[in-house]
């Protein structure tokens, strides 16, 4: 199982921010940093009330860097979670990266994830063991504090995964379970000199109390569902814990939450993750919800098993009956009255079950199951959360005719896609709502509050309510006659009472797809509908691009962003226009065993880096990396440490002598081999080099260490990680940068036509308005870019200024290092285009050199109508122009 290109984002922002976390001083600095470059501008107050940039840092954990990542229900958050792990304990240097705290908010989610991390043919475990070379351990609370598999030398060597729900980590907790953890433990005394730090034993409990061992361990905290951890005492509990990390994972982040990354509800409709849009139909009566549901999932389940006969994959679609809730002086015994209705409708028992507070039918049942019975769950709200089942797809409520139907606890149940594919069957990759509520506009509130607390909008589903029933005058005058009197406020009708006579349905007689729309023709009418609507909402989310900036704005800010769309006056020019990029021709060689489709598709291919590297063995370079300064590096951080601005290194030192000690009692080749391992394993990606590479390479690096310097390695690994990872990158730049010129000299490398400007684009800060530009308004610049172009735009021969964007958004020249993105595209009066990069004059450097070569040889490929300038504002540097020389070249133009 591998990440969906939506979460791989995720992690490579989570890698991202890392970075700044080794640069800055302290996780508000890093925060706020990190969102100011990703923004291009800082959080700014306005009068109004309003805001521009990021809000700042929130510290709600002190001494602990605080993280959010905002993904939508259904959107793989354990997934992500089990990859950031090895992201952390790659790239944040800080505590005990292999100790991680995992926790969930109800213990039927932690049976899950417990059981999930587990199973070695899980695909969650299956990850962890491949990042982790199955050094993994998963623990649960009683297996802690038996020690069971938990020692001092385990805690150090793999990753430990301790599994707990919020109460059990609370210090006033009321059961006598939860308080063990705070408690003496004589099965862990072999911690109490070797891993518990006596300055952080909290108050009133024994060295050897498991939450003692936890927080000298200076732990990763995971918050599975963390907007359910948000009260004083979840912020008392996550304190406890001492954490260096924590990483919360929520659909609906909280407004104290430092969100670092967050998915796109559309990224999950593209990668088929949901059942969207949700159809909703709104009825009379209640035994017409149940007739409707009835039918729909037998249609449904019919669709399904046309679908297994050209698949082969399985699904028994499944329809949740939603009781009402707060029935005063009911108990379970409504939602066994419901059973028995649905029973003497001919349902066969085994297919119906109850899940509530009280009441658990669906424990130890696997619904997924190909020999799984179950078509049918009563529920109120048990499944809120933790219940993961992709076979549900109807939602269906039993509230009394006079209550706004409450779906938003569990609208995120049937929202799950069956294997995360789009099925032939249109029906199947839609989820149903049904309901008879006469407060229907309050039901559609509570739909769009259940949507967007799953992480999805008020787009995302489509309603319809049956018409008004026509009543002759006789009816209307009897009703008006015999109106009941109004009910006291503490009377509910029960939800259990519907008419078994008026509902339409015999489970036992033989149907067709076709006798089923012939049988009933409201549920031919919702399924039509819902497949119109369902091919306009799949044409809506095709055609809309995903752009981060956007969802920024929307999912972050909860603002609109502004569209900027071309100048009608450039418009048609503009879509004739096609700017070259690189691509390298692939040989004949390159092509055995693809099909034909994929050979006549693959003749170029889009350069970058990696296809560059094709040859390139670390094997072959020196190992000479120098180490000499690390020392002046490590004064740095414990000078910034002493003014309390870094806290670099938290892990405990007792743990770090225990891991010292063990590899030093090994052999010496043992001793290199795990070093290595301790160093490869925080390189971070290195593609296209193989890790079995990698490994000899650093095995060589540190051929020849000293006990001392094993200690020291150990001690400042993130130092010695960033020696050698710069060392290999400075290796691989040059083998990329000369491979590019033998390709580009014999014509293996060429530029095709391929970049287009986008009809409109969103961006967060604009700049003034200034004439001849591309689109309505332009991204900000500088003061130095702004009069560049200012003065461009006033000669006569410029059509239009465009300012490029970067980051995979504007126009890039793609090359031997990392992708570079000219300032401004310019178009004149004889075709000419022009690629004008402003440089300040600070900034002639190697990587300035670099982009320039790239530039240049872009031009001369491309032909004579293409052009690139290198601007200094005012030095003279070598092939380059200064911003007074370039204009005379570009009035030529």
């Amino acid at each position: 199982m591998e990440l969906k290109p939506y979460q791989h984002r995720v992690i490579k922002d989570l890698e991202h921010f890392l970075s700044y976390t080794q640069k800055e001083a302290t996780p508000a600095k890093a925060f706020n940093q990190y969102w100011e470059d990703k923004l291009g501008i800082p959080y700014t107050p306005q009068l109004d009330g309003s805001f521009t940039g990021m809000k700042p840092y929130k510290d709600n954990i002190p001494n602990a860097l605080h993280i959010a990542i905002k993904v939508p229900t259904a959107g793989g958050k354990t997934f992500i979670a089990c990859n950031a792990i090895h992201t952390i304990n790659k790239h944040f240097y800080q505590g005990n990266a292999k100790a991680v705290v995992w926790l969930v908010p109800w213990s039927n989610l932690l049976q899950q994830t417990v059981k999930n991390l587990s199973d070695s043919n899980h695909p969650y475990r299956e990850k962890l063991n491949s990042l982790f070379g199955n050094r993994v351990e998963v623990y649960e609370k009683d297996q802690l504090l038996q020690g069971a598999n938990f020692n001092p030398t385990s805690v150090t060597e793999q990753l430990n995964i301790f599994v707990f729900n919020f109460s059990s980590l609370r210090i006033n907790s009321r059961k006598k379970d939860d308080r063990k953890v705070f408690q003496e433990n004589g099965a862990l005394e072999s911690f109490r000199n070797t891993i518990v730090d006596k300055n952080l034993v909290l108050p009133d409990t024994d060295e050897t109390a498991l939450i003692n061992i936890i927080r000298s361990l200076n732990p990763i905290v995971i918050v599975d569902e963390s907007h359910n951890a948000e009260s004083d005492l979840s912020v008392e509990m996550l304190n406890n814990l001492n954490p260096s990390l924590v990483l919360d994972l929520t659909a609906t982040p909280k407004e104290n939450s430092n969100i670092i990354s967050f998915v796109n509800a559309l990224a999950l409709k593209k990668e088929n993750m949901v059942k969207l849009p949700v159809v909703v139909y709104n009825h009379h009566k209640k035994e017409e919800v149940i007739t409707s549901a009835l039918h729909l999932q037998r249609q449904l389940e019919l669709l399904a098993i046309e679908e297994e006969k050209l698949t082969g994959k399985y699904i028994r679609p499944i329809v949740l009956f939603q009781a009402q809730s707060n029935i005063k002086g009911k108990n379970n015994t409504t939602f066994q009255k419901i059973k028995e209705q649905l029973i003497k409708i001919k349902i066969p028992e085994e297919q119906i079950k109850i899940k509530t507070s009280g009441m658990d039918e669906l424990k130890g049942v696997d619904l997924m199951a190909k020999d799984c019975p179950v078509k049918y769950i009563i529920t109120v709200n048990a499944l809120k959360e933790g219940w993961d089942c992709p076979n549900a797809y109807i939602l269906t409520s039993l509230a009394d005719k006079s209550s706004p139907v409450e779906v938003e606890q569990i609208l995120g149940r049937v929202l799950r896609q069956p294997y995360v594919v789009k099925h032939k069957e249109a029906l199947l990759n839609m989820s149903f709502v049904l309901t008879a509520s006469a407060k229907f506009n309050e039901t559609l509130d509570s739909i769009v509050k259940g949507l967007q607390e799953s992480g999805f909008s008020k787009d995302d589903y489509y309603a319809e309510e049956a018409p008004e029933e026509a009543l002759t005058p006789n009816e209307v005058l009897t009703q008006d006659l015999f109106a009941e009197e109004p009910k006291p406020d503490d009377y509910v009708q029960s939800d259990e009472d519907f008419d078994v006579e008026a509902v339409a349905f015999n489970p036992e007689e033989e149907v067709t797809l076709d006798t089923i729309s012939k049988q009933n023709t409201l549920v031919s009418h919702i399924t039509e509908k819902a497949k119109v609507e369902g091919h306009t909402f799949e044409q809506k989310v095709n055609d809309i691009e995903i752009d981060d900036t956007t969802s920024i704005f929307t999912d972050i800010m909860k603002t609109a962003p502004k569209v900027y769309k071309l100048d009608t006056q450039f418009k048609d020019l503009a879509a004739t226009i096609k700017l070259p990029q690189f691509f390298k021709k692939v040989e004949e060689g390159e092509l055995n065993g693809v099909s034909l489709f994929e050979e006549l598709n693959s003749e170029d291919q889009y350069l970058n880096k990696v296809s560059l590297l094709d040859g390139f063995k670390l094997s072959n370079y020196s190992t000479q990396v120098t180490f000499d300064d690390i020392s002046k590096e490590i004064y740095a951080v414990d000078f910034n440490e002493q003014k309390q601005t870094a806290t670099a290194q938290k892990v405990s030192k007792r743990a770090k002598d225990i891991l010292v000690d063990t590899i030093l009692s090994k052999p010496k080749a043992s001793q290199v081999n795990q070093i290595s391992n301790i160093i490869v394993s925080k390189l971070g990606d290195m593609t296209p080099i193989s890790q079995q590479e990698l490994q000899k390479y650093v095995s060589r690096v540190f051929d020849n260490l000293s006990s001392e310097q094993i200690r020291d390695i150990v001690d400042n690994d993130f130092i010695y990680v960033k020696k050698i990872r710069d060392k290999i990158n400075e290796l691989t730049n040059t083998y990329a940068k000369e491979r590019f010129k033998v390709l580009i000299d014999s014509n293996q490398i060429i530029v095709k036509e391929n970049f287009e400007f986008p009809e409109t684009l969103t961006f967060l800060n604009p700049s003034t308005t200034i004439g001849k530009s591309l689109y309505d308004r332009e991204a900000s610049m500088n003061n130095y870019e702004q009069n560049m172009i200012m003065e461009v735009a006033s000669l006569e021969n410029i059509v239009f200024w465009h300012r490029n964007l970067e980051r995979s958004k504007g126009f890039a020249l793609n090359g031997f290092s990392s992708n570079h993105y000219p300032d401004f595209i310019l178009y004149t009066k004889k075709g000419n285009i022009i690629l004008l990069e402003t440089k300040g004059d600070v900034y002639d450097n190697d990587d300035s050199r670099n982009k320039n070569i790239l530039g240049k040889t872009w031009a001369e490929k491309a032909g004579d109508t293409f052009k690139y300038f290198m601007v200094f504002e005012s030095k003279q540097v070598e092939n380059t122009y200064t911003a007074r020389s370039v204009i005379e070249v570009i009035k030529g133009l």
